[in-house]
């Protein structure tokens, strides 16, 4: 349960807000409306938003399985409902994302995903444990744009998943919508 109110006055910012929201994503995504609580967080946190939308160095669906091994390493339901239904839009295959909390052993990834799914576990780590040998690894397969990139969308992700954690934020259901099956039971 949130740790922060989500309802809001209906204001003509608040319902421009969930217009928006509706029209993209289907739903009024909640860490937006827990920003609506500090008027100048919530500009700046979607003029960001926005911006980050727009970097195109990475393959989105590399970027999609760093940000959802970072959420998940920090625990945010939220970002992982999310991430999942971002992932499925950019056309990452099921058996990836259902495979994805047990990566290492799964022999659906390339090595390039791999390296990425390793530096996403160690840029998240705290303090991160990324070392020379997995960035040389990455440098190899990778420009400096793109590795710039990756990088910066983990640190994104983040704190993201930071916030969102820390204000109690869980699923709102995005992960049902993109058919991910579920793991069969040990």
């Amino acid at each position: 349960m949130a740790r922060i109110p989500l309802t809001h006055p209906r204001t003509p910012l608040i319902r421009a807000v969930e217009w928006y929201c509706r029209r993209a994503y289907g739903k009024v995504l909640d860490p937006v409306l827990a920003s609506a609580h500090h008027r100048r967080v919530l500009w700046a946190g979607s003029r960001f938003e926005m911006a980050v939308a727009r970097w195109n160095k990475l393959d989105p669906r590399l970027k999609d399985l760093a940000v959802l091994a970072s959420a998940g390493a920090i625990g945010c339901a939220w970002c992982v409902d999310f991430g999942h239904w971002t992932s499925r839009e950019h056309g990452v295959p099921q058996e990836k994302l259902r495979d994805l909390p047990d990566w290492r052993s799964s022999e659906v990834y390339t090595p390039l995903e791999r390296d990425v799914l390793e530096y996403a576990e160690a840029m998240t780590a705290t303090p991160p444990t990324v070392d020379d040998a997995l960035v040389e690894r990455l440098r190899r397969q990778l420009d400096d744009a793109q590795l710039v990139e990756l990088t910066a969308i983990l640190a994104v992700e983040n704190m993201r998943s930071r916030t969102n954690s820390a204000l109690g934020l869980t699923s709102q259901g995005f992960k049902d919508r993109c058919e991910v099956p579920r793991p069969a039971a040990m």
